[in-house]
């Protein structure tokens, strides 16, 4: 990373599904060390956003760089080129993803799903990785849970086997889809523990939530976002507790 880069660039970022316009010119840059909460309605666009950013998603104008590099495509001249998929995963293990539901391998050990990754992706010492997934399974509170099956697991400790299994593969940066949504309420304080305990370390992230305390106390900001454009941003607790724009205090009013 270099002084003064940001991890995440979206610069006019355009993004169609049919005649649908979900993202619509978006310019967005998160610092590295950054910890960035996408807030606004069901339909916004925050989901789809986060999904560009690691090129899950393709796009239909603008550009997205991560680190400096432009993801998912390459520039030829005044045009974007998409990469061929193997391409695309190789830039994409600087990205870690937790995703709603979790994802697991139901066939694989929890231990065995966080190894999977970086011995076929990145190619990594088996022992190296067993040692450093052992660590992570420690530092998420479920070292005991090792070489127990996700059919085994709560859903609160099924997502924080996923954030381990993300972090496994040494990201840069972390993208969260509204990890918590799936959770019984008794289960989403332990994840949002983790994460927490994550942003503290230094750990870039983007993070699409509903929990405005979590929002308020961990974010260094807040993206306020509705109809596929960003409305308001600003610092997380300024814009939680003295929203400026009618439309974000009418949709803190509906959720607080």
């Amino acid at each position: 990373m270099l002084p003064g880069r940001p991890m995440v660039r979206a610069d006019g970022i355009e993004k169609n599904y049919g005649k649908l316009q979900v993202l619509k010119g978006l310019d967005l840059e998160v610092q590295a060390g950054e910890v960035v909460c996408l807030i606004g309605p069901s339909g916004s666009g925050k989901s789809t956003l986060l999904r560009c950013i690691n090129h899950l998603e393709g796009i239909d104008g603008g550009r997205m760089w991560v680190d400096g590099k432009v993801i998912g495509y390459d520039i030829k001249g005044t045009r974007l080129h998409e990469q061929k998929d193997k391409e695309i995963c190789r830039n994409r293990t600087d990205i870690g993803m937790v995703f709603q539901h979790f994802n697991l391998f139901p066939h694989m050990t929890v231990l065995e799903n966080l190894v999977e990754a970086p011995r076929l992706v990145l190619k990594e010492n088996r022992k190296i990785v067993t040692e450093r997934a052992r660590e992570l399974l420690t530092m998420v509170g479920l070292a005991e849970k090792a070489e127990a099956y996700p059919r085994q697991l709560s859903g609160g400790q099924q997502q924080r086997v996923a954030i381990a299994r993300a972090l496994c593969m040494r990201p840069k940066l972390m993208l969260f889809d509204e990890p918590t949504s799936a959770l019984d309420p008794e289960l989403v304080g332990e994840v949002l523990k983790v994460m927490k305990d994550l942003a503290q370390s230094g750990m870039t992230m983007v993070v699409v939530t509903h929990e405005m305390n979590f929002a308020r106390d961990v974010a260094d900001r807040v993206v306020f976002m509705a109809d596929g454009q960003i409305v308001e941003q600003g610092p997380a607790r300024d814009i939680i507790t003295n929203p400026q724009h009618e439309r974000t205090r009418s949709f803190l009013a509906s959720v607080l």
